[in-house]
């Protein structure tokens, strides 16, 4: 029997794999989020100096390879056994191993998530294109809602990959047919761009970035747009809810604005494992009324 049939036949070695191939994603997600943004930045300046016809200075190669990983303290490279999920991070006690300096508890934390996530789509969908699709979607909404936190950008290079993937999954019906999907990376992206604009003109303030409108419609080519006011919902639920926490409890600034990505992410998740299910229990509830 092939590995392939083994995962086929047998349920609890696919959500091990799959958890334990969360955990190895994880840690690549890690390096995504610390220098995805880095490498935005370094191409934008590259590109102003060339649009103001400097002479760009050559840089080291600096990329999601490219330099190994190293302690942000004391520059100590980062060995592979250093480098284990979860695993290495409770044996080093939290500490670089050459400067004692802590590490942060967000990379085992990031590694957790999403073996935890993986290992739950492995259950929730089966051994199937199904499994694989939420794989690949809940790794980029990871990154996508740490980067995001952390800088408020939501990159084109995660966006628009996430978008096209929905449209070639569902190309095969896997979470909707390719018509619904179409129409929900449109509608997607024209609801929180007609937002952005009217909020715009009646405050002349700008409310979300373009990102959000990418991310809509991304969410909207996986699942449809008969999904996106569950989605909205949902993620504006949850914005409110933890923009009063930190407005209130962590006396988070009122003028200081709090990224919306990481909710439309959070609402995204919730469509991919419970959207049919609340959907239709509203549907239900209504009829009854």
């Amino acid at each position: 029997m092939s590995f392939i049939e083994i995962l086929q036949t047998t349920p609890s070695a696919f959500i091990i794999v799959c958890f334990a191939l969360g955990l190895t994603v994880g840690s690549f997600l890690n390096v995504v989020i610390h220098r995805l943004p880095k490498m935005l930045e370094l191409n934008w300046k590259q590109q102003c100096a060339e649009l103001c016809g400097e002479n760009s200075v050559a840089s080291p190669a600096y990329n999601l390879m490219v330099p190994h990983s190293a302690c942000p303290h004391c520059n100590h490279t980062i060995s592979a056994w250093e480098n284990i999920p979860v695993i290495s991070y409770l044996v080093l006690h939290g500490k670089c191993k050459q400067c004692g300096m802590s590490i942060s508890p967000r990379y085992p934390t990031i590694e957790s998530i999403s073996g935890i996530l993986s290992a739950y789509a492995a259950w929730h969908f089966g051994f199937g294109p199904a499994a694989a699709g939420a794989l690949l979607l809940i790794w980029a909404l990871l990154a996508l809602t740490a980067i995001d936190f952390d800088t408020q950008l939501l990159p084109d290079d995660i966006t628009l990959p996430l978008l096209w993937t929905g449209l070639l999954f569902n190309l095969f019906g896997v979470f909707t047919n390719l018509s619904g999907a179409v129409a929900g990376a449109i509608i997607g992206y024209l609801a929180l761009w007609s937002v952005y604009w009217l909020f715009k003109l009646v405050t002349g303030k700008e409310g979300m970035g373009y990102g959000d409108f990418k991310l809509l419609a991304a969410l909207g080519a996986w699942f449809g747009w008969q999904m996106l006011p569950l989605i909205i919902l949902l993620s504006s639920l949850v914005g409110a809810l933890v923009g009063i926490i930190l407005i209130v409890a962590l006396k988070h600034g009122r003028n200081i604005p709090i990224p919306f990505g990481p909710y439309l992410a959070g609402g995204g998740l919730i469509a991919l494992f419970w959207g049919q299910m609340l959907t239709q229990s509203y549907l239900q509830l209504v009829a009854f009324r």
